[in-house]
């Protein structure tokens, strides 16, 4: 499970708001509200550098999050932090009922199918219909269904993810960018 004061993104700065310095985010979950009542956020940049930032204010807009950050006043500053992240510490998030978990928790979670480990949960993946476990293993990555066919038990306090079947998962080599100017610093 993750260090209660690690620092997880939760949404991405998408454009300016206003001329005063306010922010649009986009939420990596729409339903998320834990911005709405925190004091303070870890804005990444994306040059790498993080700067902890007092909130001044918060409020919903449809599946948006609008907040003003303290430093930030005119829509210039505003611009310059578009496409940063914006983190919360995983202490600040809500508690979770049953056997649900946050995807940060079962991240380098070890899967097991039966008694042989077969690689390390490096991602859970959202896609419109599913989710899944990216999972990375000597033979390249699975993509494993998050469904009681495929995994039986999901332990993030454990670090541990156990599977029922990987009948018709195969593993795939991941993609690499093929020059070094194609990728973003």
């Amino acid at each position: 499970m993750l260090d209660p004061d690690a620092w997880v993104p939760i949404a991405e700065v998408a454009r300016p708001h206003g001329v005063r310095g306010e922010l649009r985010l986009k939420l990596f979950n729409s339903a998320s509200d834990v911005l709405l009542t925190i004091p303070e956020v870890l804005v990444r940049l994306p040059d790498g550098t993080e700067h902890e930032v007092s909130v001044d204010k918060a409020r919903r807009a449809d599946s948006a999050i609008l907040i003003k950050l303290f430093s930030v006043d005119d829509r210039d500053r505003a611009e310059e932090i578009r496409g940063a992240l914006v983190c919360v510490r995983r202490r600040d998030f809500p508690e979770l009922d049953g056997d649900e978990f946050y995807a940060c928790d079962v991240e380098g979670a070890r899967a097991w199918l039966g008694e042989q480990e077969i690689g390390v949960v490096i991602e859970v993946l959202t896609y419109p219909s599913a989710q899944a476990l990216l999972i990375r293993g000597e033979d390249g990555d699975r993509e494993v269904p998050l469904v009681d066919a495929y995994v039986t038990k999901v332990d993030p306090a454990a670090g541990r993810v156990d599977l029922a079947s990987l009948e018709g998962v195969e593993p795939f080599k991941p993609k690499r960018p093929k020059a070094a100017a194609s990728v973003r610093g």
